[in-house]
């Protein structure tokens, strides 16, 4: 059965979520919106939904062949994706390889410090909250996991990141860090959500340090769109 766009569910900062004729899926719709700052800076990004769709949706079945289940399903078309339709885990995970942005400001050290292994950390995804970081016994404590369900998500976070920063270093480009959002289908079945983009990636030419991500966005540094589709062009060109 071919799914069509039915009621919007949701409009969340970059996406919009639709319903579909069949409960267990719906159709993810990416926006040229963006934000910063915690939702202070606002803006536009041209073409970054026609980008961040693909490439997420391209970087997803390169995990999938690699043993990482996620929520992709079908492309329909370069801005909009059938997708499985799951209950968010209210934990974003963020996996470090190189110091930066909070990272940097939080601990007072220069960005670029080469980790002798990778870091995570998790923030309780509650925008009233402003994303606050948190420990696995917080949330054990707040019930935004269960004990095996965090096992798992780390897991799964490490293994992206194994997968990723070699596919990106095999490109040129230094995988520094990233977020990640993982969700619980009907049956409860853990997987992997949201995007991989130059949104929720920092990803720095691997010669240069040239930044190729939203951090040209959200330090006014320019050239926003020539690094989205620089970013673009490499993942892609290696279909």
């Amino acid at each position: 059965m071919e799914l069509t766009k039915q009621a919007q569910m949701y409009e969340g900062k970059a996406k919009k979520v639709f319903a579909t004729e069949d409960e267990n899926y719906v159709i993810v719709s990416y926006k040229d919106d963006a934000t910063a700052n915690d939702g202070l800076k606002k803006g536009t990004i041209s073409g970054k939904g026609v980008i961040n769709n693909q490439m997420s949706n391209f970087l997803m079945q390169i995990l999938e062949k690699e043993g990482v289940p996620t929520h992709f399903v079908k492309e329909i078309n370069e801005r909009d994706t059938v997708v499985k339709k799951v209950s968010i885990v209210p934990l974003e995970v963020i996996i470090r390889n190189i110091s930066a942005g909070h990272f940097a400001q939080r601990y007072g050290v220069e960005e670029g410090i080469v980790f002798d292994e990778p870091t995570i950390e998790f923030s309780y995804k509650n925008d009233d909250l402003h994303d606050p970081l948190l420990n696995e016994y917080h949330a054990l404590a707040l019930k935004l996991a269960t004990k095996d369900e965090i096992a798992l998500i780390k897991q799964m976070a490490f293994k992206v990141n194994e997968v990723l920063k070699a596919y990106f270093l095999n490109l040129g480009v230094k995988l520094v860090d990233f977020k990640l959002e993982f969700g619980k289908t009907a049956d409860g079945t853990i997987v992997l959500a949201d995007e991989i983009s130059p949104d929720t990636c920092r990803f720095w030419d691997a010669k240069t340090n040239e930044k190729l991500d939203k951090d040209r966005f959200r330090r006014d540094m320019g050239g926003v769109e020539d690094a989205y589709t620089e970013i673009f062009g490499r993942v892609m060109n290696e279909k």
